[in-house]
Parts: C-alpha cells; sequence; structure tokens
C-alpha cells in the first residue's frame, strides 16, 4: 500500500471495507459507488448541521431550501439524509433506496442533476458489504480526528489517490500525485485571481489552489474556479469533489472536448495549471488546421503536446501564468514542426522555468516528465530558469516516488530566488539561461544541458589504502554470510528439511 497525504488512520480502514467490492464490479463502477457514499455522507452531515442550527432559532425555518443555500449547502431531502440511509444499511432494498436518495437530491439541487452515481441497485454489487461500509461511516466519530468537513475531504482525496493507484495507467486519466500539484502551486503563488484547467479530471490542482490560499492566511473567495473535463465519469468526480470541499467552481454545463468545443472560450486566466494527457496522437488535429490558438505554429496531428501548450498560452491574461506537465519529449522534439513552435514560443520570451522530474511519480506513466512555467510577463526578461530534480523525492513504495515538503520547498524557493535575481548556479541543479544561449543549444530546454553534472568531492584516499579498506571489509562480510548460512541449515534441519 503507497503511502499517501491524508493519512487519518481510518481511511484506510474505509478502503478495506469498500474494496471487498471489487470482487464483482467493474473499477469504474466501484469508484463511483464509493466516491458517491462518501459525497452523500458529507452533504448530508452539512445539512444536518444547519438543521440543528434552524431547529435552535425556533422560527420554524429548517425545511426551507432558501435557508441552506443561502450558505451555501444543499438541502437533502428526508429520505435521503444519512440517518435514514444508515436505518436502512442491512435490509435488501439498500440499493434501491441508495438510488433513490441520490435522484431526490438532484431533483431539488439543479446543480448537481446527472451528477450523482445511480447503480447501487445493480445485482453486481454485494448488498451486505454495502451495508458494513454503510455501517462504517456512520460509527465514524469524525471529531475525533478535526473538522469534519476537512476530514471527509481528505477521505475523499485518499480514496481518489486509492483508485488511481489501484487502476495503474488508466486511474491517472483523474488524478495527478498530490506532490506534482503542490509543487506546481508553490511555483505560481495563485493568491487571487481566475484559475483554470482544461483538463482538470477530479480537480486536484483547485484543491491545492484553496488551500494554498488558506495556508497564507488568504481568501480562497479571492480565486475564481474554471475547469473542463472531457471524460464523463471524471467531470462528475470533479463536481462532488468540488462540493465536498466548498470550492465553487465553473466546470462548464456538461463534459466537453476542450479542443473542440472550448467551454471558457472567452477567459484569460490568470494562472493555468494542468497535467494533459501525454502524447495523444488522435486528438483531431487534421480538423483544427486554421484555429485561432495557433499562433506559434500548427500543431502535429499525431502529437497533441504542442496543441496543449497553446491552448493554454492563448487563455492566458496579460500578466498570466501557468503551470503545465509533459512528457519530456516536448523539451527536445523537432518531429512534424515541433521544433519550430517551440522556437517562437522561446523567442516570444514565454519560457519561465522547466523543471525535469524524477521517475516513478506518476500512477499512469513511466515515461519521464517535466514541469513548463510560462509566464505572459516574465519579472526577468530574456532569461528561463532550469531546475534538474530527478535526484530529488523518496520512494513510498517499490513502485512510486513522492516529492517531501522541503523537495517541494527547495524549488519553489529557488524559483523566487530567481525571480528576485539572486540566484546562483548550482551544477547538477540549478542554471539561468539567456534564450541567446538556448538558441545556441538549437532550442532544445532539457534542463541537464543547461545545468550540468554535480561536482563530486574529490577522493583523496591513497589507492593501495583503499584496496585495503574495500578488501578487509568485504572479509568481513563474507564471514557475516557463511555464520548465516550455517544458521539457515540448523534451524531448517531441526524441523527436518536438511540442504545436500
Amino acid at each position: 500500500m503507497a503511502k499517501t497525504n491524508a493519512n487519518l488512520g481510518f481511511e484506510e480502514k474505509l478502503w478495506e471495507a469498500s474494496d471487498a467490492m471489487r470482487n464483482n464490479v467493474s473499477a469504474t463502477d466501484y469508484r463511483k459507488v464509493t466516491i458517491g457514499l462518501i459525497f452523500l455522507k458529507y452533504v448530508s452531515d452539512a445539512f444536518n448541521k444547519r438543521y440543528k442550527e434552524l431547529i435552535d432559532e425556533g422560527e420554524g425555518d429548517e425545511e426551507d431550501i432558501d435557508f441552506y443555500k443561502m450558505d451555501n449547502i444543499f438541502f437533502i431531502p428526508k429520505n435521503s439524509r444519512w440517518e435514514y440511509i444508515s436505518s436502512q444499511a442491512h435490509f435488501p432494498e439498500i440499493g434501491k433506496v441508495l438510488d433513490d436518495a441520490m435522484r431526490e437530491i438532484e431533483k431539488i439541487n439543479e446543480s448537481l442533476k446527472g451528477i450523482l452515481p445511480k447503480n447501487y441497485a445493480s445485482s453486481e454489487i454485494d448488498k451486505r458489504v454495502l451495508g458494513n461500509v454503510i455501517d462504517i461511516f456512520t460509527n465514524m466519530n469524525f471529531n475525533d480526528f478535526g473538522d469534519e468537513k476537512d476530514i471527509l475531504g481528505k477521505t475523499y482525496e485518499y480514496f481518489i489517490e486509492k483508485f488511481a493507484e489501484s487502476e495503474g495507467k488508466k486511474g491517472g486519466e483523474f488524478y495527478t500525485p498530490t506532490s506534482i500539484v503542490k509543487t506546481i502551486v508553490e511555483v505560481l503563488k495563485p493568491y487571487k485571481g481566475r484559475v483554470y484547467d482544461p483538463c482538470c479530471g477530479s480537480g486536484g490542482m483547485f484543491v491545492q489552489s484553496a488551500k494554498f490560499v488558506e495556508s497564507h492566511c488568504g481568501n480562497r473567495e479571492d480565486i475564481s474556479v474554471y475547469g473542463q473535463e472531457w471524460n464523463a465519469d471524471t467531470w462528475k468526480m470533479a463536481k462532488m469533489n468540488m462540493a465536498i470541499r466548498g470550492i465553487d467552481a465553473n466546470l462548464g454545463e456538461y463534459n466537453a472536448n476542450s479542443f473542440f468545443e472550448d467551454l471558457h472560450k472567452t477567459l484569460r486566466a490568470d494562472y493555468i495549471m494542468a497535467n494533459p494527457p501525454f502524447n495523444i496522437s488522435d486528438w483531431g488535429g487534421d480538423k483544427l488546421q486554421d484555429d485561432v490558438r495557433w499562433k506559434y505554429g500548427i500543431p502535429p496531428t499525431g502529437n497533441a503536446n504542442y496543441a496543449w501548450i497553446q491552448h493554454l498560452i492563448y487563455h492566458l491574461a496579460p500578466e498570466g501564468k501557468v503551470g503545465l506537465v509533459l512528457a519530456n519529449g516536448s523539451l527536445s522534439t523537432n518531429n512534424s514542426g515541433e521544433g519550430n513552435i517551440r522556437k517562437n514560443i522561446i523567442e516570444a520570451d514565454l519560457i519561465e522555468g522547466i523543471v525535469a522530474l524524477p521517475t516513478q511519480l506518476f500512477y499512469s506513466v513511466t515515461i519521464p516528465a517535466s514541469l513548463w512555467f510560462i509566464s505572459k510577463d516574465k519579472k526577468v526578461k530574456g532569461k528561463t530558469l532550469f531546475v534538474d530534480a530527478r535526484n530529488m523525492g523518496h520512494m513510498v513504495d517499490r513502485r512510486h516516488r513522492d516529492f517531501s515538503e522541503e523537495d517541494i520547498k527547495k524549488i519553489s524557493n529557488t524559483f523566487e530566488k530567481f525571480q528576485n535575481e539572486n540566484l546562483e548556479d548550482e551544477k547538477g541543479f540549478c542554471a539561468v539561461a539567456s534564450i541567446e544561449e538556448i538558441a545556441k543549444q538549437d532550442y532544445i530546454l532539457t534542463p541537464g544541458r543547461y545545468v550540468g553534472i554535480e561536482e563530486q568531492e574529490e577522493d583523496s584516499e591513497p589507492f593501495e589504502e583503499k584496496m585495503e579498506r574495500l578488501t578487509s571489509e568485504l572479509s568481513k562480510m563474507f564471514a557475516r554470510s557463511h555464520e548465516l548460512e550455517d544458521e539457515i541449515k540448523e534451524r531448517l534441519g531441526a524441523i527436518g528439511f536438511g540442504i545436500k
């Protein structure tokens, strides 16, 4: 099990209980079922808290929907409230009870129309297991762990991460590892303004932006959130995620492809954060040859990377900034005119920084990736920061790496020093290059070309002394290995298994 960011103790128990449903439910349905329960628990609890406040006020307003809307709380009908759901948890009809509950919530709350899962009555779902999961939610005392809204939000985040891990490549469609999102947010610093993600997945970029504002004593009402997502199920997940977090986000009226149906065509964002799918070959570029977004060159029909870059630049406000995750191939490719597009973007002085990422950060892909930071109004004109972070991070299990808070801070501090023009190049880690220097490298943006190799400490130990020391250490290791071999043989012999 991978270490996650929401390690509160009870999420593992919830995951273990709901994981029992995976025996006979597809991964997609399983995800919708579990995420739907988390959402239902949250909105029901938020409603109950407000309901009790209105009861205490004694004005008889507890069933008036307007008194919930004014506090950005969803009104929950009687048979959709968690109290009723939990009372029906171990009846055979619990699936139908949940489906009806979701329909009633959607009927009263128009913003949720068509969003909530309604597949609980499916014969594939073990109703006994479903009841057990409901019991765990019901019996959990969230007050033991802090603010309930935050706890449920973190539980939601934990589950999304676990789904991404368990679904592998497919899971990457809706989840970007939190430490990568945090790195982008810490570099961009979205204190206030319009935040946009045209391929928003489950909305992780928006969650971290709101957290950033709050952690710096700001008001998250100062940021406006805009997003778009082409996958219907993922779009619904993002809508629920925003609701659980209390983030008022404009994700469009429906799911749609950002290239062919730009739902925010007139938006010019102050901050854009995105992790588009890497190297998509069938993106339909042949039908968009004359698109107004291709200011720096027509992107090839066989790869969408430079279409994404230009789509983001098109949506930038005059002082806007972009934080973008892309496959490393985009840093150096010259295929089908991509090199010329990159050259034009560099010559326009839009590239503020490039960060080479270590491998194994993503659940969905194994190819190397990098972060692009693009700015319409760079603080340091004519120069670009290159950071080689390939040796940073730590392994959380044998397959996945993660950035620590210290790693993220080191990268963001490096950008701050660069922007304040007091950064010194550090061999093997960071370097600043002018447009002229980048041109000499054929407009290739691979950080390794600029930061060089870390200087190694000089080895002053004489060769003979080193060999004597190393062979002595090796001799001790061999002796210890023989001791362990004898011990293993002795223990195996004691239980009747000898080694010949």
